[in-house]
């Protein structure tokens, strides 16, 4: 393990002003986002959209690493042939890969689900290192309902594997970014997502410290503490900002370099600005990067521009780069309305 290179990677992941581009979909999701869209997923169609993001001039500006799929791994550039980590790299972005194979429910512990992946895991780390990654992603899914779900249980077992899959990651010099996403799904209170997202937080650092992980080379991909997406009432943006941060601060060690956090269920703007409050908020107490990790906040309006259309690349690619910058800027906690009204569709 060459700890001061995983260092290296897990900071710049998180870097001022850069995030990361979360364009790991699995092969039902991609086939879902394009039907949705009226293009018919393939090898062939899937590379195509990929292409279209990772080729839009001055993109890397403001995105520091790219979280692939194992097929997009493989893939190369439509123009060149390029493979997509060489690709990358040549634009100082960092290649990662998605290595989990999916939650599936904890048997005893009605409404808790653990994810699996870790069987064979090393030898499929040694073949993406070869391929170029750099860094990877597990997910762990925890719901929220009522008092009952998540359990101890689920969230112990959810944490063990995120730290056993972070150590062989690190095993393989590749820094892992551990997810432990707690939905928000539901009508719980804002009180509620943050008591479940520190205990699932707390869990998976006491988890990683057991299984020996180097800290200062891993990044945490964590959820922002909203109110349930089917809450009455549900909190603002400064409520948001001051609950995750409070959060973070208390489980969260120092030694960690980068907090990139997820979008879930929210809108792009939503995601822009609630990561733009939490920074303006931050403080100079904070120790750690905090940036996004987004997937849907970043290619939503892109794919719809897009439509399957090559026609339409060059106006997708202005959309997308729009939603980098301001989710760039939001990093540095200079979001504003302004800069999101800069481009329009068809702009």
């Amino acid at each position: 393990m060459n700890k001061s290179a995983l260092h290296e990677v897990a900071t710049a992941l998180g870097a001022p002003g850069k995030g990361i581009l979360a364009a790991d979909e699995s092969t039902p999701t991609i086939t879902k986002r394009l039907a949705a869209i009226g293009v018919e997923s393939t090898p062939a169609t899937n590379n195509a959209y990929r292409d279209l993001l990772f080729t839009t001039p001055g993109f890397e500006q403001y995105i520091s690493g790219v979280i692939l799929f194992e097929e997009t791994l493989r893939q190369s550039t439509v123009e060149g042939g390029v493979p997509y980590p060489e690709h990358l790299s040549k634009l100082g972005v960092v290649p990662g890969i998605k290595v989990d194979k999916g939650a599936k429910p904890l048997a005893g512990c009605p409404g808790d689900k653990v994810t699996e992946g870790l069987d064979g895991l090393r030898d499929r780390f040694a073949a993406y290192y070869e391929l170029g990654a750099r860094f990877a992603k597990w997910r762990a899914v925890i719901s929220i309902e009522g008092e009952a779900v998540p359990s101890t249980t689920g969230l112990r077992a959810n944490a063990h594997a995120l730290a056993r899959y972070a150590a062989l990651a690190q095993e393989a010099g590749l820094v892992p970014i551990c997810e432990p996403e707690v939905l928000m799904d539901g009508e719980h209170s804002i009180e509620r997502s943050g008591e479940v997202t520190e205990a699932a937080i707390t869990e998976l650092y006491a988890a990683l410290r057991e299984q020996k992980v180097f800290l200062e080379g891993t990044v945490l991909k964590p959820n922002m503490v909203v109110s349930g997406y089917d809450g009455a009432g549900r909190a603002g943006v400064d409520e948001v900002a001051a609950a995750t941060l409070a959060c973070l601060k208390r489980c969260v060690p120092a030694a960690v370099p980068s907090i990139v956090f997820l979008s879930g269920g929210q809108t792009e703007v939503e995601a822009t600005v609630h990561l733009d409050r939490i920074n303006e908020m931050k403080g100079d107490d904070a120790p750690w990067n905090l940036s996004f990790s987004f997937g849907r906040a970043l290619q939503q309006t892109a794919l719809a521009t897009w439509g399957g259309d090559d026609a339409k690349i060059d106006a997708a690619k202005a959309a997308f780069l729009h939603r980098a910058r301001c989710s760039g800027l939001a990093t540095l906690g200079d979001y504003s309305e302004a800069v999101e009204a800069e481009w329009k569709p068809g702009s």
